[in-house]
C-alpha cells in the first residue's frame, strides 16, 4: 500500500506548527522501541514511566532491529518485547493491555505496511486523538512500526506527532546512521507522509548524552531492582570501562517532552530521504522540528532523581 492508496490531510502551515509546539499539561504517549539492541531504550521506557505528572504512557510497542544480537527483525522485534516485560517486572507495572509485539520486516523501498497487533494500536490511539490533545508517538529504533501505520492510515497524521531518534545532525558528513539505515523505506514514508514529527539527530546533537561506570554505580545502581538491571546493562556493553563513556541517545527523545529547554529546537525543512542514505534538500517542503542541542545534565539529574524517588518510596 503506498501513501497515495488513501489520501492523506492536508494540514496548513498554521496548524503543523501548533501541532510541533512544545504543550503544557500531561501527553498522552506511545513508545516504539528496539529495546533489547542497545542499552539506552531502558533508560529512556524507565524515565517515561517514571514521569506520570507529565506522561500518559498509554503503549509501548516492540521495534524491529537486525545486528549481531539478533538473526534478523523478527527475532529483533521478539528479544525487545521480552526486555520489555523484564523491565515492567522489575518496576512491577503490569504489561497487560499495555506492550505489544511489533512487526517483523521492514517497509522497505517497497513501501509496504506490514501486519502487527502495535501497528493496529496506534492507529486506534491515534483516531482516537485531537489536535488538541494529540498523541506523541515516541520513537527510538527502526521506524518500521510507524512507517506501517502512516501507510494503512494517513489520516491520523492530524492528531499525531511523531518524535523520532534517527540519523545524524544535518550538517553530519553521512546519514548511516543504525535507526535510519534499518529501514530507509520506512524513513521515506516518515518524512513523505506529513506526519507532525521532531526530528532528534545522533551524532553532532545526541552524541552529547552519555554517562560513564561510577556515575551509573553511584546513581543508579543502588535504586533496587530496577537500578541494578540498568547498572548491568550499562557495564555490560563494554570490556573496558577505563577512560570510557556511553552514549544513551534515547532519553533525548523522552527529554524533549518533559523539558523543551533540555533540547533546544529550530523549524526546519523536512529533507528529502534519498535510497543511497542521504539527505536531500528542498526548501518547499512541509516542516519538522529539529533538535540542535541536548543539554545532558539535566536530564540526568532528572532521571537519577526520580529512580531514587521511586525506589525509595
Amino acid at each position: 500500500m503506498s501513501l497515495s492508496a488513501k489520501s492523506a490531510p492536508q494540514l496548513s502551515v498554521e496548524a503543523r506548527l501548533a501541532l510541533l509546539a512544545p504543550r503544557a499539561g500531561k501527553l498522552r504517549v506511545v513508545l516504539d522501541t528496539d529495546t533489547y539492541n542497545e542499552i539506552d531504550d531502558q533508560f529512556a521506557l524507565v524515565q517515561l514511566l517514571l514521569s506520570p505528572e507529565r506522561i500518559n504512557l498509554e503503549a509501548v510497542y516492540a521495534a524491529p532491529f537486525f545486528n549481531d544480537r539478533s538473526s534478523g527483525p523478527g527475532e529483533g522485534m521478539e528479544l525487545s518485547y521480552q526486555e520489555i516485560l523484564e523491565l515492567l517486572k522489575r518496576m512491577d507495572v503490569n504489561p497487560e493491555g499495555l506492550v505489544h509485539r511489533g512487526v517483523t520486516d521492514y517497509v522497505g523501498f517497497e513501501k509496504i505496511a506490514r501486519e502487527a497487533p502495535a501497528v493496529d494500536d496506534l492507529i486506534a490511539r491515534a483516531r482516537s486523538a485531537t489536535p488538541e490533545d494529540p498523541l506523541y508517538v515516541v520513537a527510538i529504533g527502526a521506524i518500521s512500526n510507524v512507517a506501517s501505520a502512516l501507510l494503512k492510515a494517513p489520516d491520523i497524521i492530524d492528531r499525531t506527532v511523531v518524535v523520532w531518534l534517527g540519523g545524524h545532525a544535518f550538517e553530519w558528513p553521512h546519514q548511516v546512521e543504525f535507526n535510519l539505515k534499518q529501514d530507509v523505506g520506512g524513513v521515506q514514508v516518515l518524512y513523505d507522509s506529513g506526519v507532525p514529527l521532531v526530528l532528534v539527530p545522533c551524532m553532532g546533537v545526541t552524541s552529547h548524552l552519555h554517562s560513564t561506570v561510577p556515575e551509573i554505580e553511584k546513581y543508579v545502581e543502588p535504586c533496587g531492582d530496577i537500578g541494578a538491571f540498568l547498572s548491568m546493562r550499562f557495564k555490560e556493553y563494554s570490556d573496558n570501562h577505563t577512560g570510557w563513556a556511553k552514549e544513551i541517545w534515547d532519553m533525548a527523545a523522552v527529554a524533549w517532552l518533559l523539558d523543551e529547554s533540555w533540547t533546544p529546537s529550530v523549524i526546519a525543512h523536512t529533507p528529502i530521504m534519498t535510497d543511497n542514505i542521504t539527505y536531500s534538500e528542498d526548501r518547499g517542503r512541509h516542516l519538522l522540528r529539529y533538535v540542535t542541542y541536548v543539554d545532558r545534565n539535566p536530564i540526568l539529574r532528572d532521571f537519577f532523581a526520580r529512580l531514587r524517588a521511586f525506589t525509595s518510596r
